[in-house]
C-alpha cells in the first residue's frame, strides 16, 4: 500500500503558524493546545465519491464536503459556535446531509438547550433547511414545539427518500415515532407516543422494535413482538439500585438484539433472541478488566453488527467480523506502532477513512482506496503538536487509604531533564460517572508543556470499572472519592514526582466541584484550586431539579438530606479556604449554571479570601468557543505560574 500526501485541507483553509520568537523553547504558543481541532468528524457518502468534514479555522466551524477524485470542496455550513454548535452530521443517502444544531435558549424562564435538525444537498444551491417541521412555532395542543428534535431513530438502510425520528410532536416529553421525506419534511406518525416511554429503537429493517422508558426512577424496556404484533416488557431495574442494561441495536436478522449487561462484575456485550426467551443473554464478548463502554459498529455492506467500540482496545475497535479483523491486520502492518481506527466506509466497503494515532498524540486523518491500495493523509488534528513536542501518558496505579486499587494517567514534563520532584497537578474528570482514558489530551499537554506533572484519577465513580466501582458516586460527592484525590498527590509524592508543598487541583464540571472541595476540606495537601465550569452548592443542583423531569432521579443520586448536602458543598465551606481560588464559567452553561461560580465568587469575595472570577462570553459547558478555550489556558498559566 502507498501512502501520498492529499492537499485537500488546504483547498479552503491555511494552516496557522506562530513565530517561535514569541515563546521560550519548548514552550508552545497557547493556540497549539486550545485551537479546537483541525478536522472532525471525516465521514464518506455512502458511494464514496464524496467526502465531508468539520473543519476548524479562527473559531468558526465548516462542514465541508469535497469530491474525491477533482479535489474539489464546498463549504455547506459554518457556525461561530456561539449562536449554535454542530453537534453531529449524518449521510442520509449520496446527495444529503443531516445535521444536528445545538444551542442554549430558554423555555418557561428556563435556561434549557435546545437542538434542531438540519438538511442539505451537497448539489445545487446548498441551502441549508429544516429536516423536521413543526407545524406550529407556538407551544399548541395540536402540535407541542419540541425541545430536541434530532432524534434519528433509523436513516432507513435501502430507502434513500425517507428517514424515522422520533420527537414528542403531540404531547411533551413524549416522543412518537415520525417517517419524514427527506424531499419535503412530509411525516408520517408509525409509532404513537406510550406513557414514560423516552426513547426508541428499530431494528435493521426499520421498524420501531424497543420503548425505553422512566418512571420516577424505575427503567423499563418494551420490544414489539414480530409474531404478535404487541408489545411486551422486556426488562426493567431500578437506577443506581442494580446494574444497568442499554439498548446498543439490531443485528441484521430482527429477533437478534445486542446490549450491554453485567458480566462478572464488568459491563460486557451480550446478543438476545427475540424470538426465544428475552432473558437467556449470549456472552459476545467481554474485557475481564474493564467495562465496554462503546457502540456498535455496523457494516455499511451487509447490514450486519460487526463489532464495537471500546476505550481500551489497542484500536480502540472490537471486531468479531472475520473480514473487518483481516483488514484491521493489514492497516496494522502498513502503519505499524500505531492505533488504527477505521471510522468511515463505503456502502461497497472500498473505500474509508482512517484515523491513526502514533502513541499519545494527536490523530491524523487518511481517506484510503483499498482498490487502488493507497492511502491519502488529510491532516493532523492538531498540526502543530507531534512527538518532538508532547509528553504522552504512561497508565499507572496507587492504593488508597483503605486498600483500593485505583488506575491514573501520568503526564510528565517533556523538558524534564532530571529526576527531581516537580510542582504537580491533580485533574479529576467531570461527571462523575465517567472516567479518562489513555491517548492524546490537550488540556494535560498542556499542562505538561508549562512544566507540571499531571495526574488525571480514575477515583471511586468513574465508570469504566463495574457497577459497585460507579456506584460510590451515588450519595458519594465529598467523601471517598475526594480522598481518593489526597491520596493521588501523597502517591506523587511518596514516588518523588512532586513537591508536595507544591501540589494544585484543576478540573472541570465536577473536576471543578472535586478541585474546589479539596482546598475546603484538605488544604494542607493541596495548595491553590483552578474550577471550570464546576458544581459548587449541591443544595442548588437539587432545589434546581424541581423544573427538570429527572427530578426523582437527581434526588436518588444525590440524597435529600440537606445538612449533608451543605456539608459537602464548597460554597458552604468557602471560610474554610484558605488557598488560592480561579474560578472560570461559561455564561451560558447548560449543564451547570453559572451561577454556581458567580455566588461562589461573590461568597469568596465577601470572606475576603483570593479569589479571581472570570465568565467566558457566551461559554457553554465544553469549552467549544476557542476564544474561550485560550482565554482558559491564559488564566490557568497566569494562575499557575504564580501559585504553584
Amino acid at each position: 500500500m502507498r501512502i501520498v500526501v492529499s492537499a485537500l485541507y488546504l483547498l479552503c483553509f491555511a494552516i496557522p503558524t506562530f513565530s517561535s520568537e514569541t515563546t521560550a523553547p519548548g514552550k508552545l504558543p497557547l493556540e497549539a493546545f486550545g485551537s479546537l481541532p483541525v478536522l472532525s468528524q471525516v465521514q464518506l457518502a455512502p458511494n464514496g465519491k464524496h467526502l465531508a468534514m468539520l473543519r476548524n479555522s479562527e473559531g468558526n466551524t465548516f462542514l465541508l464536503v469535497a469530491n474525491i477524485e477533482s479535489m474539489e470542496s464546498r463549504i455547506l455550513a459554518s457556525t461561530d459556535n456561539q449562536k449554535f454548535k454542530i453537534n453531529w452530521y449524518e449521510w442520509a443517502n449520496n446527495d444529503t446531509l443531516l445535521i444536528s444544531a445545538r444551542f442554549p435558549t430558554k423555555r418557561y424562564r428556563i435556561d434549557v438547550t435546545e437542538t434542531r435538525l438540519l438538511k442539505v444537498s451537497i448539489s445545487g444551491d446548498s441551502e441549508l433547511q429544516a429536516a423536521y417541521k413543526s407545524r406550529n412555532s407556538s407551544f399548541s395542543d395540536d402540535d407541542h414545539f419540541s425541545q430536541f428534535q434530532d432524534n434519528i431513530v433509523s436513516l432507513l438502510p435501502g430507502d434513500d427518500e425517507h428517514f424515522l425520528l422520533a420527537v414528542d410532536a403531540d404531547i411533551p416529553n413524549r416522543p412518537s415515532v415520525y417517517k419524514l421525506s427527506l424531499k419535503n419534511s412530509a411525516r408520517k406518525k408509525l409509532q404513537q407516543a406510550k406513557e414514560d416511554i423516552h426513547d426508541w429503537h428499530a431494528d435493521r429493517q426499520g421498524r420501531v422494535r424497543i420503548g425505553v422508558g422512566l418512571d420516577d426512577t424505575r427503567v423499563f424496556y418494551i420490544h414489539k413482538n414480530l409474531q404478535t404484533e404487541e408489545w411486551e416488557s422486556l426488562w426493567e431495574y431500578q437506577i443506581f439500585d442494580a446494574p444497568d442494561i442499554d439498548i446498543l441495536g439490531f443485528d441484521k436478522d430482527p429477533n437478534q438484539l445486542y446490549i450491554r449487561a453485567l458480566h462478572n462484575n464488568r459491563y460486557a456485550i451480550f446478543k438476545v433472541d427475540l424470538s426465544k426467551d428475552p432473558q437467556m443473554k449470549e456472552l459476545v464478548y467481554a474485557d475481564p478488566h474493564y467495562d465496554i463502554e462503546g457502540r456498535l459498529l455496523y457494516s455499511r455492506k451487509t447490514g450486519n453488527a460487526i463489532g464495537v467500540t471500546h476505550g481500551e482496545a489497542e484500536n480502540g475497535r472490537i471486531y468479531w467480523d472475520q473480514s473487518y479483523q483481516d483488514f484491521q491486520r493489514a492497516l496494522d502492518k502498513v502503519l505499524p506502532n500505531s492505533a488504527n481506527i477505521i471510522i468511515s466506509m463505503s456502502s461497497d466497503e472500498r473505500m474509508y477513512v482512517l484515523l491513526s494515532f502514533i502513541d499519545d498524540q494527536p490523530g491524523i486523518y487518511y481517506v484510503g482506496n483499498r482498490n487502488t491500495r493507497q492511502l491519502e493523509a488529510l491532516s493532523s488534528q492538531y498540526p502543530l503538536l507531534d512527538e518532538s513536542n508532547l509528553s504522552g501518558k504512561a497508565k499507572v496505579q496507587y492504593k488508597t487509604q483503605d486498600g483500593l486499587t485505583i488506575e491514573a494517567y501520568l503526564t510528565t514534563p517533556l523538558s524534564s531533564a532530571s529526576s527531581k520532584p516537580l510542582p504537580a497537578i491533580i485533574l479529576p474528570h467531570g461527571g462523575p460517572m465517567a472516567r479518562d482514558y489513555g491517548g492524546f489530551d490537550w488540556l494535560s499537554e498542556f499542562l505538561a508543556n508549562r512544566g507540571y506533572v499531571v495526574l488525571q484519577p480514575n477515583f471511586r465513580g468513574s465508570s469504566g470499572y463495574g457497577f459497585d466501582f460507579e456506584q460510590a458516586s451515588v450519595q458519594g460527592w465529598g467523601k471517598e472519592m475526594q480522598r481518593d484525590l489526597k491520596d493521588a498527590a501523597d502517591w506523587l509524592v511518596a514516588q518523588k514526582l512532586a513537591l508536595p508543598e507544591r501540589i494544585c487541583l484543576v478540573g472541570a464540571s465536577y473536576g471543578g466541584y472535586a478541585a474546589l472541595m479539596g482546598v475546603a476540606t484538605q488544604g494542607e495537601t493541596f495548595k491553590c484550586a483552578a474550577s471550570i465550569n464546576g458544581v459548587t452548592d449541591l443544595t442548588m443542583i437539587l432545589r434546581e431539579s424541581r423544573r427538570y423531569t429527572n427530578n426523582k432521579v437527581v434526588k436518588k443520586q444525590l440524597g435529600e438530606d440537606k445538612g449533608q448536602l451543605r456539608a459537602t458543598s464548597p460554597l458552604h465551606l468557602a471560610d474554610k479556604i484558605s488557598a488560592p481560588i480561579l474560578l472560570i464559567h461559561g455564561e451560558e452553561d447548560r449543564v451547570v449554571p453559572v451561577k454556581h461560580s458567580r455566588e461562589m465568587a461573590e461568597e469568596l469575595q465577601d470572606l475576603d479570601k483570593n479569589v479571581r472570577y472570570v465568565e467566558l462570553p457566551k461559554g457553554n459547558h465544553y469549552l467549544e468557543i476557542e476564544a474561550n478555550r485560550l482565554t482558559t489556558l491564559r488564566e490557568l498559566e497566569t494562575f499557575l505560574s504564580t501559585y504553584l
